[in-house]
């Protein structure tokens, strides 16, 4: 055997081996996209109806939310409504009942004074005084400090 056809010896293994290095690739990869492509259809499967069911929800929301619009209205109209008849009220016997109240206590004040006596008083150098001082006003000692 001669240089030439050890060399072609080696080449042609080394292709050998390639090739059959290049074919297990290519399994791996064809097995590989088949996975990829049942996980695909196995996705869209799923997901259509989902879409569905997300799209009908959406239109329930949006149904929901025109009535809470509806009902926001509502109340807001109430409220203005509201505000409107206190305010009347308020102008309209506010001021009568206030001063009935301020008549009503005046008279129990005149009344109360006219049936109590009149308290004794003491005067201090030209002070009247209630009996109910404390003791230090009318001269008690008091003590500071620890005791």
């Amino acid at each position: 055997m001669s240089g030439g056809e050890v060399a072609g010896i080696l080449v042609a293994v080394f292709w050998a081996i390639l090739v059959s290095f290049i074919a297990l690739v290519l399994v791996r990869l064809a097995q590989t996209l088949r996975a990829a492509t049942k996980l695909v259809d196995d996705i869209s499967e799923q997901a259509v109806p989902l879409l569905a069911d997300a799209s009908a929800t959406v239109r329930s929301a949006n149904t929901q939310l025109a009535r809470v619009d509806s009902i926001t209205a509502d109340v807001q109209e109430v409220t203005a409504n509201a505000s409107a008849l206190s305010s009347t009220v308020s102008s309209a016997f506010g001021g009568p009942l206030v001063k009935v109240a301020a008549f009503g206590y005046g008279v129990r004040r005149a009344m109360g004074r006219k049936t109590e006596p009149e308290p004794r008083s003491t005067v201090f150098v030209g002070r009247a005084v209630d009996k109910k001082l404390p003791s230090a006003r009318f001269g008690g000692r008091r003590t500071r400090g620890k005791g």
